[in-house]
């Protein structure tokens, strides 16, 4: 199918997840669009996937499925893999068998944190974590094994479906006086619903390759929680910390700010500022 043409059929894996089950949810004219959960589709199965595919008939995969506990793949590496590297490479290989366009989701875990200035999509990859070296491998799969995919690496993800830092800050903005927030990891937060309409129009072209998606702008962890206190009117005492007073499994990236470089070169639409991007959340799905 052309990029003109009038209906492309998607198919979504991890449909349940935050990302997934935006995608889903969208009443998007032009687009047939079938989400599949971890239930009814396998990405570890190569059998399975080819079954699936065969029934559907994609015209575009949009890959969402992941292994995504960041902390605990520390301790489950091979698990990580098994399902971002093994699961994607399955979803490559039995998307290039029927004809459909891959669309695989990434992150800015695949880079080590350590910038001054925004990564670029060319940028050497570094990934710190079991999880980042994982989706780096499912990265590599389907680089190897597609020859017309869009990989999209993404950051900070919030939105509707699903368990998000927004959320987190929101529970405890009612049960709490005060609240520490890291300062020192500076990143994009990007809102589901923002993130799957760009993916919608990605999918249209023929503009293959890698890209960064966030919404735009920048903060740091403290000053997102800063902004959504100030939208939502909860009134709480926020005191900015260090990530040295959090110690997690997975060393988490200092800093997270990605160019999106992919987008303007193929003039695509960018996604918009953070905070418009929050506000349209709280005021939409609280």
């Amino acid at each position: 199918m052309t990029a003109g043409s009038a209906n492309l059929k998607i198919l979504v894996t991890g449909a349940n997840g935050q990302l997934g089950a935006e995608l889903v949810h969208l009443s998007a004219d032009g687009y047939t669009i079938q989400g599949y959960g971890r239930d009814a589709l396998d990405i570890t199965d190569l059998g399975q996937c080819r079954q699936v595919m065969a029934q559907f008939s994609p015209d575009a995969v949009i890959h969402c499925a992941a292994y995504t506990a960041v902390d605990k793949a520390e301790s489950e590496r091979d698990e990580a893999f098994r399902v971002n590297a093994a699961g994607t490479r399955n979803l490559a290989i039995v998307s290039r068998e029927v004809g459909a366009k891959l669309c695989y989701i990434s992150t800015d875990y695949v880079f080590d944190g350590t910038s001054e200035i925004p990564y670029n999509e060319i940028d050497r990859t570094n990934p710190q974590t079991v999880y980042g070296k994982s989706k780096l491998a499912g990265e590599q799969a389907v680089t190897s094994l597609h020859d017309r995919y869009f990989i999209v690496r993404t950051s900070w993800v919030y939105g509707k479906y699903g368990q998000n830092f927004v959320k987190t800050m929101l529970k405890l903005g009612r049960e709490k006086d005060e609240l520490k927030v890291v300062h020192d990891q500076i990143g994009s937060p990007t809102y589901t619903l923002d993130l799957a309409l760009f993916l919608l129009e990605l999918v249209r072209t023929e503009c293959y390759g890698i890209y960064h998606a966030s919404n735009t702008g920048v903060c740091s962890w403290y000053e997102f929680a800063v902004a959504i206190f100030e939208e939502s009117g909860i009134a709480i005492k926020l005191e900015p910390c260090a990530t040295s007073d959090f110690p997690r499994p997975a060393p988490r990236p200092a800093f997270s700010v990605m160019d999106h470089s992919s987008i303007r070169v193929n003039g695509l639409t960018d996604l918009r500022p953070w905070r418009e991007a929050l506000n349209h959340y709280l005021e939409d799905d609280q």
